[in-house]
């Protein structure tokens, strides 16, 4: 009969048990701990190491303008990469020597590169067709294939290079914006990335495709702006010749705005920088600073001035307006009552508030004057005594209305606010320099935006430049409307500030603003930078700008130019910033359809078409010749047939302009070579041109009472042309605007 366990026994198997279950309770609890609590950090690693995933750039959105015309674009490129682990001992050295040339890195970027433990290391972003070519044959030819592989991806393109460079903005290597546009907008643009997941073998070698799984990437979204190509175009041209001939010393800016809908048609800061490669610095006056430096102070000298250059000077900088600002006083004092357009006012130069002498720019004093040429002659007196009768609480009242406590909410990023008195420290000699645009600070894109409620009959909108946003397929996502904000003045204040405006351009100090044809309102200023003294303690610095509206009696744009620190002898707004609006506007108007209306004045100095008289009796080509309101003199005789003629027939000429009939054979020089004009009156350009034999033909209000100087002429100087040629001659006023 058998035995059952002995004691013994049993208390050998107990010690087994106790010591199995010594050694198997914690690796149970690992079991679980590995199961349970960490499942989905050991789920990822497994996952990690049999399959590889790769990240699918997806294309960024095109930015076009309101003509759908591409501004910024993306295209396809491709990114080398290598797989470290699978890199053999007999390849290292070909990488790192051979390969490198191919790709141009440093050997030493290579080596690193090679040393990391894993299977994917980026060796060279975005490389384009040339380089894709090689490095695919370099592959094919040393047999790469296990280690060195090429992936989509894509980069940004901006077919203009320096265009609108402060608008746009710019992007990473990773294709985010870093400033501009590609900043503000970066979500809608950037898009969504696909993968591709494939599963690769022990020796991470990846499979055939059918373990791979495909996500597609989502495009990114496209920007419409509001900017027009062409009238961009426009201001870029005229502001990049202002600032190089006014050697403007701290960059000019340049804003067209749709005065009713709040449309940036164009925004301009000069001098800017190539998109395409944003980090190179171009400026002469930039480039010279670096060239001071230390080797210390380099690095980071360069990433300031790399900032300075990139900053949209129309929205993030601040300045003390000047001239400009008198604009809004008298709409304040016409609005709240307290003067009309035929109050009479007395200037004698200075004003005495509180315990200051305030002057005007005129210090020997404008005299007597009404309320129009207060604002004609820029008069600080005038403005001051305005301000008095409004009051610092209603005049802070309309600084708000106008938008000049407030950011414009412009959809560009880095906009600054304003700088001004509260009513708490809005004591009489601050209101009264206030008044005048001094002692506070705006930004041009605030200024503009308070100048086109003028315009509006004085609606004030929100300015804006993006139209809308649409996807890949084109179908709209967002829309951007036209926002009215508030009502800053009546429509009949706006409507007389109109016509004020236009008169400061036909008989003030915006002469230089002036087209003829075309209806045109503005304001000229010459403000002071108070904070920036020079080493005697003087302040020797100024911003000159011109605002204008046009049409005056119906505007449909405003343009604003302001060129910080012209280094010229005349450093006025009149001067150096009122003509290139004038420029502007006589390219803008046109192209918007905006038909020219010559008034009867403008009609009097009209070019007329010369009618062909050769062979007419002289009797008959005189007669003829009154018809037309043409003036003649002859030359050979005072009878017989006409034999030559100047100008040619089928020509223009200015009305004005005597044309030479030749009779009896007489003939007039073949040839004639234009003279030098520069720097002459218009007087003296008449002559000196008459005596030649030309013409000449002045665009432009002339006022005989104005110093004027001749800054430009077409034909050339130098150039042979057919006696009776017309040379067209560009003025400029000397002109002060406060």
């Amino acid at each position: 009969m058998a035995k059952g366990p002995t004691k013994k026994m049993l208390k050998r198997m107990f010690v087994i048990l106790c010591v199995f279950m010594a050694c198997f309770l914690p690796v149970s609890a690992n079991l679980v701990r590995i199961q349970l609590v960490q499942h989905d950090f050991y789920q990822k690693k497994a996952i990690s190491q049999q399959t590889r995933d790769k990240i699918v750039s997806p294309k960024r959105g095109t930015i076009y303008d309101r003509n759908k015309k591409p501004l910024a674009v993306s295209a396809t490129v491709q990114t080398v990469y290598i797989q470290p682990n699978a890199v053999k001992d007999e390849q290292k050295e070909l990488l790192i020597k051979e390969f490198t040339k191919v790709i141009d890195v440093e050997e030493s970027f290579m080596e690193e590169r090679i040393a990391k433990n894993n299977y994917y290391q980026i060796v060279k972003r975005q490389i384009e067709a040339d380089m894709e070519a090689e490095v695919r044959a370099f592959i094919k030819e040393h047999k790469l294939y296990n280690c060195v592989a090429l992936t989509e991806d894509t980069k940004r393109y901006y077919p203009y290079g320096n265009f609108a460079s402060h608008v746009l903005g710019f992007t990473n290597i990773d294709g985010d914006g870093i400033t501009g546009l590609e900043k503000q907008y970066n979500e809608y643009l950037t898009g969504t990335p696909g993968r591709i997941i494939s599963a690769k073998d022990a020796k991470g070698n990846e499979m055939n495709f059918k373990y791979e799984k495909y996500e597609e990437a989502q495009d990114g979204n496209s920007l419409v702006l509001t900017i027009d190509e062409a009238i961009q175009y426009f201001t870029e041209k005229h502001l990049d010749n202002a600032v190089i001939e006014s050697k403007v010393e701290n960059r000019g800016c340049a804003i067209v705005m749709d005065v009713e809908t709040g449309d940036i048609l164009a925004m301009a800061t000069k001098p800017d920088f190539d998109l395409n490669t944003p980090y190179e610095i171009k400026d002469p006056l930039l480039l010279a600073q670096l060239e001071e430096a230390s080797e210390d102070e380099y690095k980071s000298l360069q990433s300031a001035l790399r900032n300075d250059m990139w900053r949209n000077k129309a929205v993030v900088d601040t300045y003390e307006p000047g001239s400009p600002f008198k604009t809004f006083t008298c709409a304040m004092a016409l609005d709240e009552g307290v003067a009309t357009l035929n109050n009479s006012f007395y200037c004698n130069g200075y004003r005495q508030v509180a315990d200051r002498v305030i002057h005007c720019w005129k210090t020997e004093g404008h005299g007597g004057e009404d309320f129009a040429h207060g604002l004609m002659n820029s008069c600080n007196p005038v403005m001051m005594d305005l301000s008095q009768r409004i009051g610092a609480e209603s005049f802070m009242k309309y600084v708000e209305a106008f938008g000049f406590l407030d950011k414009t909410g412009i959809d560009l990023p880095g906009e600054a606010n304003s700088i001004f008195h509260s009513l708490k420290t809005m004591g009489p000699v601050q209101l009264a320099v206030s008044s005048f645009g001094q002692t506070i600070k705006v930004t041009p894109i605030q200024l503009i935006t308070a100048y086109t409620s003028v315009a509006n009959d004085g609606k004030l909108v929100q300015p804006k430049i993006v139209k809308e946003i649409i996807d890949s397929d084109g179908n709209t996502v967002k829309s951007f409307d036209t926002k009215v904000i508030r009502q800053t003045i009546s429509k009949d204040t706006a409507n007389s500030l109109c016509s004020i405006l236009e008169r400061v351009v036909t008989e003030g100090t915006g002469k230089n603003a002036y087209i003829k044809g075309y209806r045109i309102g503005g304001k000229t200023g010459t403000s002071e930078k108070i904070d920036d003294k020079n080493e005697e303690g003087e302040i020797d610095k100024r911003i000159a700008s011109f605002i204008g509206l046009a049409p005056a009696d119906d505007p449909k744009i405003a343009v604003l130019v302001l060129l910080d620190e012209p280094n010229v002898e005349n450093k006025n707004g009149s001067v150096v910033a009122a003509p290139v609006v004038a420029q502007i506007m006589n390219d803008v108007l046109p192209y918007l359809g905006i038909e020219q209306q010559f008034s009867e004045e403008e009609q009097k100095t009209m070019d007329v078409v010369v009618p062909n008289l050769v062979g007419y009796t002289l009797t008959k080509a005189q007669t003829e010749l009154r018809k037309a309101g043409i003036s003649a003199k002859v030359e050979g005789g005072e009878s017989g047939k006409v034999t030559a003629q100047i100008p040619k027939g089928g020509t223009k000429m200015p009305k004005d302009a005597t044309m030479v009939l030749y009779t009896n054979d007489a003939k007039p020089e073949d040839s004639v070579v234009v003279p030098d004009l520069t720097g002459m009156s218009y007087s003296q350009a008449k002559r000196e041109l008459s005596r030649k034999g030309l013409y000449i033909k002045f665009d432009g209000v002339f006022d005989e009472t104005l110093e004027s100087v001749l800054i430009s002429q077409n034909p050339a100087k130098g150039t042979v042309v057919d006696a009776g040629t017309i040379v067209t001659v560009n003025f400029r006023y000397n002109t002060n605007d406060g």
